[in-house]
């Protein structure tokens, strides 16, 4: 039972100094923030790119579920987030070289800020 309790405090110890660690701000976590802001920023742009152009281009296509501005902005944000919707795919050509182009950039920043919070946990284990 001794065994038991040693571990518990030994335990218990680790978790306080892990989030003593996290909790500290260095220059790894400016740099982590930095990196994630800007690839929020550079996606809001992006996705109100998208929007305004889905929308001219689709708009007036024959059969498409794009036809208000509302509709532009659900479907490039959603196109951004990686997640299907109900939405149709673009019909016209240059619509669909947009959504590709916005499942290129979504997959890029979730690559990338995947590799930028693991270079920071990396970072903070040497």
């Amino acid at each position: 039972m001794d065994v038991l309790k040693n571990q518990g405090g030994e335990t218990r110890k680790m978790i306080l100094e892990e989030l003593s660690r996290i909790t500290h701000w260095e220059e790894r976590h400016r740099r982590l923030a930095a990196r994630l802001i800007l690839v929020i920023l550079t996606t809001v742009l992006i996705d109100v790119f998208g929007s305004i152009t889905a929308y001219f281009l689709e708009r007036h296509a024959r059969g498409t579920d794009i036809k208000t501005f509302g509709d532009a902005v659900f479907f490039s944000t959603v196109q951004l987030l990686t997640v299907s919707s109900q939405i149709k795919n673009p019909l016209t050509p240059a619509g669909r070289v947009i959504d590709v182009l916005l499942e290129v950039w979504a997959v890029t920043a979730v690559a990338g800020s995947a590799g930028a919070i693991a270079t920071f946990f990396q970072s903070g284990d040497s």
